[in-house]
């Protein structure tokens, strides 16, 4: 397929101090300033034109910060419920699905939202760029980026947590152009971040960049894009399951510059964003009204992790505090953190398969579960128009008569490795 792209369509903003910046080509954060804060993408186009489907994500080309077009991309889709939302009593209950579902024309062969990242991130890389794009992931997203670059021949290696390897599964065999390596049994994603650092250190390594690469957030963000020029307006509520909060902040830009496009209403959807217990570190930070995250003891938090179904919802150091992160994000948006256990989340996964009739993942099935309580308790307006992001689902139907491939580590560190072992085991792979 092949797409005109302007490579002059954005601008990168500091939400720090509102200074504009051209794109250097893979910038992360402005230059320069004396406090974090995220950069945003400002369009040129304030209104949205989307495109037809065989575009896949990249029918919202207009707002993501892409030099190229790569194949195999789907987008998400959203449509009305009818089950669920009449065993909830909601009138106005809309799903935006990310996963594998042919019905409804939904075709991420990986089952995740993190395709949208996956497609967007690498489609900002320049096509004669050769580095080696280096990304950090507790399951989903490694998975992802996995299939676009092995798809599109782009070099990757991939930071996980042994004990995630399991979310490692493809319908055919990866292209050698990507690599696989973990942190040793006991790890976690915060381990799985400490090798992605030190890689970056090497020449011809660049970082995918997580919440502070544009390219991703704009990429999550075509969940509310599907949703919006869906339904016609912007929702009141936007229910979303979060590790990193990345997805809620994503979710809000896209809010912004929806009302900007002027043609879908003023409103800012209230974020009601959820983690999956006892693993609750946003929540504490937000519940003590604190814009610095508390101090999490390490050997606490990785036996909360261990604990929780949801394990993409273990980020330990997600962009909460910093200038344009999930915090400011609440703030603006009057939005709140909302909690469900494991239990309660497998109870909503049931429902919203027996009522919708997909499989979802664990992560979804958390946001599932606090819509239901917010629900049962009228805790939301009934009539309101609501959006429930389900940010993975289809497995089990996608896997279902394939055979699955496995990508295996090139290499297993111990915790807190040294960096020149790292480095050196690394330079060997390439």
């Amino acid at each position: 397929m092949t797409m005109q792209l302007d490579k002059t369509k954005y601008k990168l903003l500091s939400t720090y101090s509102g200074k504009i910046y051209e794109d250097s080509g893979w910038m992360l954060e402005a230059p320069n300033e004396d406090k974090p804060g995220l950069i945003r993408a400002v369009y040129t186009k304030k209104q949205l034109q989307v495109k037809d489907n065989s575009y896949g994500i990249y029918k919202f080309a207009d707002w993501l910060p892409i030099h190229r077009i790569l194949a195999g991309s789907s987008a998400p889709v959203t449509y009305k419920s009818e089950g669920l939302a009449k065993k909830l009593g909601l009138k106005n209950l809309y799903i935006t699905f990310s996963g594998y579902w042919p019905e409804k024309d939904a075709f991420m062969k990986t089952c995740s939202f993190k395709e949208t990242e996956a497609y967007a991130v690498c489609a900002r890389l320049e096509p004669k760029d050769k580095h080696v794009l280096v990304v950090a992931s507790a399951g989903n997203t490694a998975r992802s980026f996995a299939r676009v670059c092995s798809d599109n021949n782009i070099p990757l290696l991939l930071c996980v947590p042994n004990d995630n390897i399991d979310a490692l599964w493809f319908d055919e065999p990866l292209h050698e152009s990507v690599k696989l390596v973990v942190s040793r049994t006991g790890g976690d994603y915060f381990d799985a971040i400490h090798l992605s650092n030190i890689a970056v250190e090497l020449q011809n390594f660049i970082p995918e960049g997580g919440a502070k690469n544009v390219a991703r957030r704009d990429g999550m963000g075509t969940t509310v894009l599907s949703a919006v020029t869906t339904i016609g307006q912007i929702p009141a509520y936007y229910f979303q399951a979060i590790g990193s909060g990345t997805g809620a902040i994503a979710a809000w830009e896209a809010n912004m510059r929806l009302i900007e496009d002027g043609r879908f209403g003023t409103n800012k959807m209230k974020l009601m964003v959820s983690q999956n217990k006892p693993f609750i570190p946003i929540h504490d930070a937000w519940k003590a009204q604190s814009r610095p995250l508390l101090i999490l003891d390490d050997e606490l938090a990785r036996k909360q992790v261990e604990e929780i179904d949801a394990k993409v919802l273990s980020n330990r150091k997600p962009p909460y505090s910093l200038a344009g992160g999930l915090y400011d994000a609440l703030i603006d948006t009057q939005g709140e953190v909302l909690l469900a256990s494991n239990e309660e989340g497998k109870a909503a996964a049931k429902l919203f398969k027996d009522t919708e009739g997909i499989d979802i993942h664990p992560a979804a099935a958390i946001a599932t579960a606090t819509l239901m309580e917010k629900a049962k308790t009228n805790s939301i307006n009934k009539d309101a128009v609501i959006m429930l992001n389900i940010t993975g689902g289809g497995e089990e139907r996608f896997k279902h008569d394939k055979e699955l491939f496995f990508l295996k580590p090139s290499v297993v560190f111990d915790i807190n490795p040294d960096s020149n072992e790292v480095k050196t085991k690394l330079l060997d792979l390439y």
